[in-house]
């Protein structure tokens, strides 16, 4: 057969018109079992295939369900030149005859008809501000090309935009306009810019400003358009002459400096071994070493400082200065109530009615039961000996036996002044009394044991706590005797020198001037390198201070190629001999043996005086004339010469009469003692 040659159409709506007219379909006969084909997606045209059942028969589809309307769009031109559609043959491929006709068919319903001419879309809502993100969801329809592909406004300075593929949904955007070329502000100065801006008007300053104001700071520029994140720039210094430099360094002309004067150098009159030498002076020793100045020594310098301070606004006598203080009231008071005379109910009580109720003082109150302690109550040494001290005796079974130990002194006098209504507290410690032997060279101190003594400390004028230790001041113990006599000073003893001998277990109870807490290790070294020099106890009385002396040790090496420094003062810078002590001051002198202790001249010792200000008494000698290893060096005080008192003599007329050949016997009193190794 002649292929048919089918009709052209030119538009979409003849071609279904045409399909429309076709009765090529049947209705699939009723009850089918097969189930219709799902719905066509939204987006596809209505099938014109034949839908068929398992048997080959042809079956009505059922009815679509109703698509929601769309807006009306332009066709477009790939539609209208859509290719003509392949032509129907009616006859078979193999020659044979013609198909039968086929069952009639339900068609599609109809759609509307709509003109060729391109019809306006509806108007787009307002365009969103650029700024909004697109949306991150998009429906299937959706073309996935890249929503924008534009260049950079910034960089061409205009816009080249491409056409952007859109969904049948969307249209196409609109970029925003282009934006103008950003105006930054100005970058700040560099450093070489402030520099030499700063140098232009440090030097048109100068040349305005006279010669003496170039001293003056330069004026820092300031920089408008400095970084907002870092502090401005300092500018450098300008550039200055040698002559402006020199100019500036002067400054104003200062007083001339006044030095002070060179000491005064200490010499002594020459011994007979020297003038025997016919004055030929061997090469200079080297600088002493020995004679500097103790820890000690330093304390009382500034005990001295400040008791000068002190004095000038003191009353006459010395009444601020406990040293120096009056105590005759308070000692004549506690002789007149031996223990024995005291009635037996209630000693405490009497004792502190007559005691204290004749002073308004709380120090001479306090000083009252230190001196009554010195002379009613004994060391019991028989009970500290042979281990026997009673125990858990009351105050007034204490006071009737007139035997006590530290701790029986100090539960004493607490007892008396807490009756008088002076605040008193019982210290215990360790003490270096009795039984205590210093370190050796190289050996270390013992483990701390602050125990084994006790002392108190009782609240005086001014409210000043003060450290005292009755038992001390009433004796001294040697085996196996005691020995009883008076010591003020561990009445009068200042609480930083009290420390050196006593050291609380309650560290509370050093109660030093400067607050400061001693080590025990401090403590048991003390002052001193190894055992102390022999101090002998009327040296107080004498108004020596006993811990200003030097040199503390106990041994001097005589050959040791140094000048050895003798030096001590007195206990209180307004201490008088006459007032306060045995009499007029003694005149001092070192006992000499020469070199290799073979004396000087045929005599075998030599007198060397000591020299005194008033205050401190020194003399610096050569430790090749002391003497030799193994023999005695010994302070003394003149005490008779010629059988006559020497107390008062200066040293000028000591000289004289032993120039003279006047001395004829002399007498003294050994104050300290060393052995010279």
């Amino acid at each position: 057969m002649a292929e048919v040659e089918e009709p052209r159409f030119t538009t979409l709506a003849e071609r279904i018109a045409a399909l429309n007219q076709q009765k090529n379909f049947q209705a699939p006969p009723p009850g089918a079992g097969k189930r219709a084909p799902p719905p066509p997606p939204p987006n596809r045209a209505a099938s014109s295939q034949l839908v068929t059942n398992g048997y080959g028969s042809k079956a009505t589809p059922p009815k679509s369900p109703s698509i929601p309307s769309r807006p009306i769009r332009a066709v477009t031109a790939a539609v209208e030149s859509a290719p003509p559609l392949p032509r129907r043959t009616t006859a078979l491929q193999d020659g044979g005859t013609s198909s039968p006709p086929l069952p009639g068919r339900s068609f599609a319903p109809q759609l509307p008809s709509r003109s060729s001419a391109a019809q306006v879309s509806p108007a787009l809502p307002p365009r969103r501000p650029s700024t909004q993100t697109l949306p991150g969801r998009r429906n299937s329809n959706a073309s996935d090309i890249s929503y924008m592909s534009t260049l950079s406004s910034a960089s061409l300075n205009h816009t080249a935009s491409s056409a952007t593929s859109v969904g049948s949904d969307q249209s196409a955007r609109r970029l925003p306009p282009t934006l103008d070329q950003a105006k930054l502000p100005p970058l700040p100065p560099t450093r070489r810019e402030l520099e030499a801006r700063a140098k232009e008007e440090a030097a048109a300053q100068a040349a305005r400003a006279p010669l003496h104001s170039i001293k003056s700071a330069p004026v820092v520029s300031q920089v408008a358009d400095a970084r907002p994140s870092l502090p401005p720039r300092l500018p450098s210094r300008p550039a200055r002459s040698p002559a402006t430099d020199q100019a500036d360094d002067q400054g104003p002309a200062l007083p001339a400096r006044r030095m002070p004067p060179p000491p005064t150098a200490w010499n002594r009159a020459k011994s007979a071994m020297e003038t025997a030498r016919g004055g030929r002076e061997d090469a200079p020793p080297p600088v002493p070493t020995s004679s500097r100045p103790t820890f000690a020594q330093i304390d009382a310098v500034t005990t001295r400082a400040a008791a000068s301070t002190r004095s000038k606004s003191a009353p006459p006598g010395g009444e601020s200065c406990l040293v120096c203080r009056d105590f005759s009231g308070p000692d004549a008071v506690a002789e007149k109530y031996p223990y024995w005379e005291l009635p037996r109910q209630d000693p405490v009580g009497y004792l502190a009615h007559h005691l204290c109720s004749p002073f308004s003082s709380a120090t001479d109150k306090a000083r009252a039961i230190f001196t009554w302690c010195h002379h009613n109550i004994a060391y019991d040494v028989d009970g500290f000996f042979n281990n026997r001290i009673p125990r858990g005796q009351t105050l007034d079974q204490t006071i009737f036996s007139g035997k006590a130990v530290c701790e029986g002194y100090a539960k004493v006098y607490e007892g008396i002044a807490r009756r008088a209504g002076l605040e008193c507290v019982l210290v215990g410690g360790h003490g270096k009394g009795y039984g205590f032997a210093p370190l050796a060279a190289g050996q270390g101190p013992p483990p701390r044991d602050a125990t084994g003594h006790a002392w108190n400390a009782v609240r005086i004028d001014g409210g000043e706590w003060k450290l005292i230790d009755a038992c001390w001041g009433a004796g001294a113990v040697d085996k196996p005797k005691y020995t009883k006599r008076f010591a003020p000073e561990m009445f009068t003893l200042s609480n930083d020198l009290f420390g050196l001998k006593h050291f609380p277990g309650d560290t509370r109870h050093f109660y030093r001037s400067d607050g400061r807490i001693p080590t025990w290790e401090e403590y048991i070294v003390g002052p001193t390198k190894g055992e102390q020099a022999m101090w002998y106890c009327h040296a107080g009385k004498e108004g020596l201070n006993e811990f200003t002396f030097s040199p503390r040790e106990k041994h001097i090496a005589v050959r040791s190629g140094e000048i050895v420094r003798f030096q001590f003062s007195k206990v209180c810078e307004h201490w008088d001999g006459e007032k306060h002590g045995r009499g007029k001051p003694l005149l001092l002198m070192m006992k000499i043996t020469g070199p290799d202790g073979r004396g000087v001249n045929g005599k075998k010792d030599d007198m060397v005086v000591l020299e005194n200000d008033g205050f401190w008494w020194w003399v610096d000698i050569p430790a090749r004339d002391l003497g030799a290893p193994g023999q005695q060096l010994q302070l003394l005080g003149l005490t008779m010469v010629n059988n006559a008192d020497a107390r008062g003599m200066s040293k000028e007329k000591f000289l004289s009469m032993r120039a003279s050949n006047s001395i004829r016997a002399m007498s003294w009193d050994c104050v300290v003692g060393w052995e010279l190794v």
